[in-house]
């Protein structure tokens, strides 16, 4: 049996290590149709605006944009930010669960990607950052760019 290779980055949340510090992330699969897959596939989706939410002990992810698919049927969703149910483990939305209902904490997509030919989603719980918080975090990128800048220019001039 031979093993399917890992599929490309599909969708990427950027914004959100900027806005939350992330202490965990979950990998969990996507409940689509036939047509969002192909779609999906395509890369036109967004996941910028989405957020998740446990809701009667299912995961669901809501406002994730995907285009619907041009090719597509009759069974073609006419809502593209329609909510998509998330496949966890019980125990792993239990465990969930119990992080969300403290304050400040909530569920972020990180990512969307193939795996093995299925479509899986990136999660994260989240704290919220504080202003201050997100320039102290831009700072400390800038210096570290900085110092990367300054060893590119000490390797330039040592050849």
């Amino acid at each position: 049996m031979t093993k399917k290779s890992d599929g490309k980055l599909l969708a990427q949340n950027k914004k959100a290590s900027h806005d939350y510090f992330i202490e965990d992330t979950y990998e969990c699969g996507l409940v689509l149709t036939g047509t969002e897959i192909k779609s999906l596939r395509l890369g036109r989706s967004n996941i910028g605006d989405a957020f998740a939410t446990i809701r009667n002990g299912e995961a669901f992810i809501h406002n994730m944009h995907i285009s619907p698919f041009e090719q597509g049927n009759r069974h073609n969703p006419s809502d593209p930010t329609r909510a998509r149910k998330l496949l966890l483990k019980k125990v792993q939305i239990a465990k969930l669960i119990g992080h969300v209902k403290r304050d400040g904490y909530t569920l972020v997509p990180l990512k969307v990607y193939i795996r093995n030919g299925y479509a899986k989603l990136l999660i994260g719980l989240g704290r919220g950052k504080k202003q201050y918080d997100k320039r102290e975090s831009d700072a400390k990128r800038d210096a570290q760019r900085d110092i990367q800048r300054a060893l590119r220019e000490k390797q330039k001039v040592a050849r």
